[in-house]
């Protein structure tokens, strides 16, 4: 693993320590969300480079079309479509942010990545789809979990 990589990774890591998520007022809460959205991405992508992934895209939107993959990778020789899920838990409440990818979200990243493939011209190459849950809990390191081949394409 490349020392750079684990390097940011770990300060990555510490500043993710309190957590992804600032405390706004309610009338920005999309923004809070969208904010700790990109954070959970931004921790995922140096986390699955630090377990080897080799990154091709990130945020990838097909031109005209809906839908976008969080994150492109290879691993190995699979190539990796993942999905990221970021969830802030405050108090008791629970979540499992990996339950929140529905059949439809699935439908919607499976055409993405269809779209990716051949607007890069990429064939006879192993695929998969990923969900990387991340849990924030404030004042506390994001408990990480990866799914490798969560679901399947199904379209």
């Amino acid at each position: 693993m490349p020392l750079l990589s684990r390097a940011i990774f770990q300060f990555v890591h510490w500043a993710a320590r309190k957590g992804f998520r600032d405390d706004h007022a309610p009338d920005q809460r999309k923004t809070a969300a969208r904010r700790t959205g990109i954070r959970g991405e931004t921790y995922a992508y140096w986390y699955l480079r630090r377990h080897g992934y080799i990154f091709v895209a990130r945020n990838y939107t097909a031109r005209g079309r809906k839908g976008e993959l969080d994150l492109v990778a290879y691993d190995g020789k699979t190539l990796a479509f993942v999905e990221v899920r970021t969830r802030t838990l405050r108090g008791d409440l629970t979540a499992l942010p990996e339950l929140s990818i529905t059949t439809d979200k699935q439908r919607l990243v499976a055409r993405t990545a269809q779209h990716f493939l051949a607007e890069r011209h990429v064939r006879d190459c192993p695929c998969r789809f990923d969900v990387l849950a991340i849990d924030n809990h404030p004042g506390h390191s994001p408990v990480v979990r990866l799914h490798k081949d969560a679901f399947s394409p199904q379209l």
